[in-house]
């Protein structure tokens, strides 16, 4: 496998459009009878489960399935159980749905309260590790792979999301609490925050580095803005935490300050609604809302053959229903309306060479795909670099021949991540 630098595109072609200095106010959106929580952990049987239906259950109350089990979710309502069921995610991943029906009175689980004085990393992965903005709590405190600096994430890394600027230019103040206490419970002291040029300055000592990311889509993505900030470049194949850098969303920082200056646990998800016609809409709901919900919301109705978009157009997954709920890490819902999507087709590669000519890793796109349509997955990792790419979806959307490049990619990765980790399994 060939291990390639990251260098950024040979011309500029689209840039982050950041948000208007006057900040916007979220619209809140509230869950009208129903939340669903996705637990990452296998659903095998009814027998032995902790939670029942039926169960009351409180607001901030960690859900588990089984005694002994450190995989939970915190519920963001008051109500009761009302259905356990399996759940297949993004490219197969096994998890459980946990649905709840709300309650109109909300009743507080004390149980964070009692601990929220010892600001310890084991009382935040305890509780804390589903707050809004997606947690990365898990890679702190890895021996293995001990962390040694922390880029806390201000820039928004898709086009049209405003979620994470939001945060830094509103809540600056919580950011910083947050920012004391990752390097309290972490013992990391190399905390740099990760900002679009010119947005962020004046605001004097906030215990961390601004270092501005490039406004050329794609260097907010991970790898990318790791490069520009720290100057190392992740090898193909590797991730960031390898290199011991954490990467941690604006809004999980402000929300970890939030948990322990309040005593309760933040539930309220901040993301970009991007309708139809491309406006944005910041939106404030509790985790587990159903999209449908927040499309009632603002009256937006969904016509045979649109689409719903869980993040920016250039990286987002497509979702097959309405009833999707809100998850820690939605940063962003877009709507498409059906009739101005572009047809994908089995249509052959022409060898145009834009692909090559727009991707940041320097990939022979053209002929990459060429063994991924085949499925020859590892021989595409091995001679077109596979591994180098950083999904940034720019090739997907300059393919003349509308091949949707970027999903053979993803689903390549996924299958020989799958293939690597039955063959560790079975020696």
């Amino acid at each position: 496998m060939l291990k390639k630098s990251f260098f950024g595109f040979t011309k500029p072609w689209i840039h982050y459009d950041p948000i208007n200095k006057k900040p916007q106010i979220p619209i809140t959106v509230t869950p009208s009878e129903t939340v669903t929580y996705f637990l990452n952990r296998c659903f095998t049987s009814r027998a032995n489960l902790l939670l029942k239906i039926g169960a009351p259950v409180k607001a901030g109350e960690k859900l588990m399935l089984c005694e002994g089990d450190d995989t939970y979710i915190i519920s963001t309502v008051s109500g009761t159980v009302s259905d356990i069921s399996p759940y297949i995610g993004e490219y197969g991943k096994n998890q459980t749905a946990i649905t709840l029906s709300c309650s109109p009175e909300k009743i507080s689980d004390t149980a964070f309260a009692d601990s929220a004085g010892d600001q310890t990393l084991e009382t935040v992965k305890n509780f804390l590790c589903t707050i809004p903005g997606g947690s990365v709590f898990e890679c702190l405190g890895n021996d293995e792979k001990p962390v040694q600096t922390i880029i806390v994430c201000g820039m928004d890394s898709d086009l049209m999301v405003a979620t994470r600027q939001h945060v830094i230019n509103t809540r600056l103040d919580a950011v910083t609490s947050g920012i004391a206490i990752l390097k309290q419970i972490s013992g990391v002291q190399d905390v740099r925050i990760a900002v679009c040029k010119d947005f962020v300055q004046g605001y004097g000592h906030i215990g961390a580095k601004i270092q501005f990311v490039d406004t050329v889509y794609p260097s907010a993505l991970p790898k990318l803005a790791v490069r520009q900030i720290t100057g190392k470049t992740v090898p193909a194949g590797n991730s960031c935490e390898d290199l011991g850098i954490c990467l941690i969303s604006a809004e999980t920082v402000a929300a970890l300050a939030d948990a322990f200056e309040t005593g309760t646990i933040p539930s309220e998800k901040l993301l970009t609604l991007i309708k139809k016609d491309g406006t944005r809409q910041l939106v404030s709901a509790p985790i587990g809302t159903p999209i449908r919900d927040i499309l009632a919301a603002f009256n937006l109705s969904l016509q045979d053959k649109d689409r719903i978009v869980k993040g920016g157009p250039m990286t987002g997954f497509a979702l097959y229903s309405e009833d999707h709920p809100v998850e820690p890490d939605t940063d962003a819902i877009l709507i498409q309306d059906g009739a101005t999507i572009p047809l994908y087709s089995d249509y052959p590669c022409i060898n145009c060479g834009e692909c090559v000519r727009v991707c940041p890793a320097r990939i022979q796109v053209n002929m990459l795909v060429r063994f991924l349509e085949a499925r020859q997955y590892q021989e595409g990792a091995d001679l077109y670099d596979l591994h180098s790419c950083v999904d940034c979806g720019l090739c997907t959307a300059v393919c003349v021949s509308r091949i949707p490049i970027s999903q053979y990619i993803q689903l390549a990765k996924h299958e020989l991540a799958q293939s690597q980790a039955v063959e560790a399994e079975n020696g």
